[in-house]
């Protein structure tokens, strides 16, 4: 696994009648997009905003690329916030020419990044239009723009498909693997836990100011495997009952009979295929690992069911 670029280790964070943040310690590994999950209230806002440096925490140590996170780090972060905050009477281009140099960039060179970015996303004719003039959408472009033309190590996306069609979002989503590929680490955070398992490599889930879940996308489904199996069999054939498994569902479908089975528990899955290819003819067979969004709602369910210390 690559070494974190970015670690918050035992961040705590009260404010006059509230604790937003528990001793919380993520690892965000370089070059990865790391999922920041939680229901509303749940500590991630301030969080991001301690990564950022907007607040500061009452305890705890925020490191980046090796160092304890200062001042001047604030250069190599771009955050897109959910609550976007361009200014609408300005014209895009001044404005996100306006936007990079404030990050550091040269004019020319600012110039040039933002006219292949308007280029890549098909918008350079909007370099000479208001904010104003332009749909929630396209403004969501020009704000995810000037986020990224700086070229920021780190990115921090909140919500950063919102206010977007599908097709926009899929080309967004592009981008941002693309991004990931190119070497940026990036904290993703979102209610969308199906945009979570297209892109996601690792995740934390916060709620009630504490990490209650975190790892590998595909090892925390894995941890939370049921046992269950689909089969897609040519006829209906199955016994009712059987030592290796027990059937949840079964349905007609055009290609035969499709079974959601259980695997017994002291039954092998080799010893579970040997009795299915004895008992029914296999067309297709696959391991039903829950999504992120039954995982997010089974642990969210938990701790808010647990009583506090």
């Amino acid at each position: 696994m690559p070494q974190p670029f970015l670690s918050a280790e035992h961040i705590c964070k009260r404010f006059a009648h509230h604790t937003a943040l528990t001793d919380v310690s993520i690892s965000v590994p370089e070059g990865r997009i790391f999922g920041l999950l939680g229901p509303n209230g749940a500590g991630k806002t301030t969080l991001r905003r301690i990564i950022n440096r907007i607040t500061a925490p009452d305890s705890g140590t925020v490191m980046l690329g090796g160092h304890p996170l200062q001042a001047d780090d604030v250069r190599t972060i771009g955050y897109l916030p959910e609550e976007r905050g361009l200014y609408k009477k300005m014209k895009v281009g001044e404005q996100a020419l306006y936007l990079a140099r404030l990050k550091g960039m040269g004019r020319d060179e600012a110039r040039t990044a933002l006219y292949e970015w308007f280029d890549r996303f098909g918008i350079t004719s909007w370099w000479n239009k208001k904010l104003e003039e332009l749909s929630k959408g396209m403004q969501q472009k020009v704000q995810f723009i000037v986020t990224v033309v700086h070229r920021p190590r780190l990115l921090i996306f909140d919500e950063p498909f919102s206010g977007f069609d599908p097709v926009n979002a899929e080309r967004l989503k592009q981008e941002i693997l693309r991004l990931r590929d190119e070497g940026h680490t990036i904290i993703f955070s979102t209610h969308n836990m199906a945009s979570v398992e297209e892109i996601c490599d690792e995740m934390a889930l916060i709620n009630q100011g504490q990490v209650v879940l975190r790892g590998n996308v595909q090892e925390v489904k894995r941890r939370f495997s049921t046992g269950d199996y689909e089969l897609l069999s040519a006829a209906d054939t199955l016994p009712a009952a059987d030592t290796a498994y027990t059937i949840v569902s079964k349905e007609q479908h055009s290609a035969g009979v499709r079974y959601r089975l259980r695997k017994a528990d002291q039954a092998t899955l080799g010893e579970l295929l040997s009795r299915l290819a004895a008992q029914c003819e296999l067309r297709s067979f696959s391991e039903q690992l829950p999504t992120m969004h039954e995982i997010f709602l089974r642990t969210v369910s938990s701790t808010q069911a647990a009583p506090q210390s």
